[in-house]
């Protein structure tokens, strides 16, 4: 049986809840501070899950060798399986990122968007030997979730290291640069280095391009850099190699880490 609370002179307390008038609006406050946590959870989660399926589409697309012609069936097949799925989990948290909460959960919904940015545009790539445009970008994504340019241009910093990847494994594979026509890769990620390093960031300070603008145009240079440097080696030193030749990149140079 439960205890009854009593005064200083013996007498039964009445309910706090009816002493305080402000109880209703304090419950109110919990219950959206509950809502709040739950849905910044849903939207952290599912950032980190289009995170790690962008990954694996870009595992699987750096296995295709040829560049401006068709994805090989298996490969092509196992991306739009990701990429569908990758829709439909976005679509689910669509409506926690509607209005302000678009910008209220920003920065836990960024990291997801570059990657899937970073992925898209390398498949683009592939395909068409072009970068992927902001208007092409956020056609790709649900209606109701936004492509800030800031998230654009991070997701493509890091493209410049997935084609790094890409260059250095088909030198390794086939001796050649990939390339199509009279244009290769090394020609691209010189004119992407070009234009990232005439972007003006100064006003941009205390955003997310602000804050990592500077490592980022650090790795897309080594980026760039390395494939020169393989393709230095490939030309002047190249007929002394066996074919499957890999090369000599240093260690203490890590371009981006998984």
């Amino acid at each position: 049986m439960p205890s009854i609370k009593r005064t200083h002179d013996g007498s039964e307390k009445e309910k706090e809840a009816n002493l305080s008038p402000f109880m209703p609006m304090f419950e109110t406050f919990r219950d959206e501070l509950d809502e709040h946590h739950d849905r910044r959870e849903r939207v952290i989660k599912t950032s980190r899950d289009i995170t790690a399926a962008s990954k694996k589409i870009i595992f699987a697309l750096q296995r295709v060798r040829t560049l401006k012609s068709d994805i090989p069936e298996k490969i092509a097949k196992e991306v739009d399986d990701r990429a569908s799925a990758m829709q439909k989990q976005m679509e689910a948290i669509a409506p926690d990122l509607a209005g302000i909460n678009a910008w209220r959960y920003q920065r836990q919904i960024s990291g997801g968007i570059q990657e899937y940015i970073e992925a898209i545009a390398f498949q683009h790539y592939i395909q068409f030997q072009t970068l992927i445009t902001p208007t092409e970008s956020s056609a790709l994504l649900p209606s109701r979730i936004n492509l800030t340019p800031d998230d654009y241009l991070l997701g493509l910093f890091d493209l410049s290291g997935e084609l790094m990847r890409y260059a250095i494994t088909t030198i390794a594979t086939t001796g050649g640069l990939p390339k199509s026509g009279d244009r290769d890769i090394l020609v691209d990620l010189r004119s992407v280095r070009a234009c990232f390093e005439a972007l003006d960031t100064t006003s941009s300070a205390g955003t997310g391009l602000g804050k990592d603008v500077q490592k980022k145009m650090e790795v897309m240079q080594q980026s760039v850099d390395k494939v020169e440097t393989a393709v230095y080696g490939l030309i002047i030193r190249g007929r002394e190699r066996p074919k499957g030749w890999v090369p000599d990149l240093k260690e203490e140079r890590v371009v981006e880490s998984y």
